[in-house]
């Protein structure tokens, strides 16, 4: 990465054909072991992502549960933050290849929408404040944007294009509730490998010696909406 700048593109999973033209998936073997009040929201999850339970039973700590599926990888890819924040950080998941089976179905809806700039400039904290009850930031105040750069996650399933650089306007006159205080909560900060599996396929991470950055493979907002009709 010294000097140099990179974009890497989402990961894809490998199908092979069977005997009959049908297509196989890889499958995993995935045994989770969490806390018994976490066992209900890691189960409800993963079946969203086409896992299918093969076994649960106490775990050798009093109070957990040891729970054995299989899932696609395709279902994989993504979720051990989620995982993780499920289960308070208290959740051990392991993961083996099991073998190629057939196509379990497409997956619906198991990341959220995002919220995407529409303007170039430093984001602003008048902005973003107005931003927060729409969804998680990835950013903060005072960072370069551009049109397609990924800001945040939608709290809904679609992209919304947003503009996080506009200003507040400036006047004479004070009005009863205009100089409130805008609280920001932090960002939601990404390591490249916590990037990679989020993005979905028509997004990537932009990689530079400073900074990463996600982002539309498609920057044009007409050209993406364009492509989705097709």
């Amino acid at each position: 990465r010294e000097g140099f700048e990179l974009g890497v593109c989402p990961p894809k999973v490998l199908y092979q054909q069977g005997d009959n033209g049908e297509r196989l998936e890889p499958i995993e073997e995935v045994v989770v072991e969490v806390d018994d009040e976490y066992s209900g929201a890691v189960i409800n999850k993963l079946a969203e992502r086409k896992a299918i339970m093969t076994d649960m039973q106490p775990a050798a700590e009093t109070g957990r549960t040891r729970i054995s599926l299989e899932c696609p990888t395709r279902g994989l890819l993504g979720y051990r933050s989620i995982f993780f924040t499920d289960t308070r950080g208290t959740g051990i998941m392991t993961r083996a290849f099991k073998g190629y089976e057939p196509y379990k179905g497409d997956l619906d809806n198991i990341r959220k929408g995002v919220l995407v700039s529409m303007k170039t400039g430093p984001t602003t904290t008048y902005s973003l404040g107005k931003l927060q009850p729409r969804g998680e930031l990835f950013l903060g105040a005072g960072v370069e944007v551009y049109p397609g750069m990924i800001i945040g996650e939608h709290s809904r399933e679609n992209d919304l294009e947003v503009n996080p650089i506009e200003a507040k306007q400036l006047t004479n006159m004070r009005a009863a509730g205009s100089d409130e205080k805008v609280n920001l909560t932090p960002p939601r900060v990404f390591s490249l490998e916590e990037m990679i599996p989020y993005m979905l396929q028509d997004e990537m991470v932009e990689v530079t010696p400073t900074t990463m950055r996600l982002r539309k493979q498609i920057l044009d907002s007409n050209l993406r909406k364009r492509k989705e009709k097709k």
